[in-house]
Order: C-alpha cells, then structure tokens, then sequence
C-alpha cells in the first residue's frame, strides 16, 4: 500500500487508510482502556520470568500504545515491568512513518516499547520484521496481537480477499487477538467523506461481498478457518464498537 499524500496528511477527514494525524484527540485511549481488564496479562497466561510479548496494529502516533503499557502496568505506569515480575514488551507499527516517528519522539518507555513503519497487508515485510522482532526474545508468536479500528481501512483498501488475509495472517501470529472492528456505517460514512470532498472513491467499496454485519462475518472467519475461539466480549466503546478477546486454538502454542 502506497503512503499517504502531503495533502492527506493536511486534511486528516480525508485519510483514505485511516492515518488521522490527530486521531486520538477525538478519540482518547481511555474509550478502549477503560473495557479492557487490568489483568489481561494473567488471561493472555503471562507468568513470571518471562517476557510477554505484544503487537499493536495500526498505531498511529502510539498513544494508544503506550496507554495500553501504563494500563496493563497499573495505573500509575511508574515501574518498568507489570504485575508480578513478569516482563512487558510492545511493538506499535503503522503504514504511515510521519506517525510512527511521532510516536517514537515521545515514547516515554523506550526500553519497553518500540514502534516500526510498517504495512500490516504486506506480507513479505511483516515476515521479515516481524520474525526478527520475535528472534530478539527467541519466541515465535506474540502473545497478544491488537487490532483496533483498522478491519475497515484494510477492507476499503484491499477488499474482502485483503482482510480475509490479513486475519489470517494475525491469527497464525499471535495466541490472542483483541479486535475491534469497525460496523457497516462506517465503511459507508468513510465513503461519503470523501466524496464530499470530492476524492476518489475507495476502489473496492462497491464490490464489497463482506458487508452488513461485519463484525459478525469476521468472528464467524476467524473461528471457521483461523482456529481461533471468541473467549470476551469485553462491552462496546463510546463510539459502539464492541472489544473481542479471541484465543488461538492451534496446538501448537509455543512461544
């Protein structure tokens, strides 16, 4: 996927992959946090000793991300490993780098949190980065994929067959997936904001087969052809989103 433009980037109503260069002053880390339990670590099974590994897609510039680290850390996110003595470690990526530097010039915990450009649809390039990340802590998985409000942007951008594929493709790289995804109104709201703004129309948003109930298709996806188990629903967010806990049901589970 190519990158944004200078203009989207100066009119972030317009972002056609979802890199709003303001994104969390609308909508504040707290929106997702405040649903996700703060012993999430001890449901993703993280045990002392060892390193607890999480990838966060679709960063944008992190914020999230590093809310994410104080959350799971406790609330007042002052010692540099959670609960327990266990070992806390989070890669943010996004496809978009002017966001990725953003969050890496204000990373607070950089021994702890590291963010990469990187574009979650090619394949290649998260074989590469991804597994070389995973070498660095001799693991193979990462215990805890989040994917949050990015389904819409991959789905408008690389249609049915480019989400299917980039659910395949977190399942088979991660033991837990929190995922929430985006409902049918927004996909049509994006569409007419950029027409509004007299844009082209997302190339694959007519043809869209995926459509309705989308959250819905999704789980029923990832159950069916990812062995994955919806083990939460953890409440909807502000913004009617629902947050979902899924579980790799692979038998092989090493780390």
């Amino acid at each position: 996927m190519a990158g944004p433009t200078n203009a989207e980037r100066e009119d972030p109503g317009a972002a056609p992959y979802g890199n709003f260069i303001n994104y969390y002053s609308f909508n504040p880390p707290e929106n997702r946090l405040t649903l996700v339990p703060s012993d999430l670590l001890k449901e993703v099974g993280a045990e002392d000793g060892q390193t607890t590994l999480v990838l966060d897609v679709g960063c944008n510039s992190g914020e999230l991300t590093v809310a994410l680290y104080r959350h799971l850390l406790g609330d007042d996110g002052a010692s540099m490993g959670p609960r327990e003595g266990q070992t806390l470690c989070l890669l943010g990526c996004d496809l978009d780098a002017a966001l990725i530097d953003r969050a890496a010039d204000s990373n607070p915990f950089p021994g702890a949190i590291s963010f990469l450009p990187l574009d979650i649809t090619d394949q290649p390039a998260c074989d590469t980065i991804l597994s070389s990340y995973l070498s660095r802590f001799n693991q193979g998985l990462f215990d805890l994929c989040t994917c949050l409000a990015v389904t819409m942007w991959v789905h408008l951008n690389h249609g049915d067959v480019g989400l299917l594929k980039m659910l395949s493709s977190l399942a088979v790289r991660c033991r837990y997936l929190l995922l929430e995804v985006q409902p049918w109104k927004c996909y049509q709201s994006a569409a007419r904001r950029l027409r509004k703004l007299g844009r082209r129309d997302f190339e694959h948003f007519k043809e869209l087969q995926i459509r309705g109930d989308v959250e819905g298709r999704i789980r029923e996806y990832l159950e069916a052809e990812c062995q994955m188990e919806l083990l939460h629903s953890f409440g909807s967010t502000s913004w009617k989103r629902n947050l979902l806990l899924f579980k790799s049901k692979r038998t092989t589970m090493t780390k």
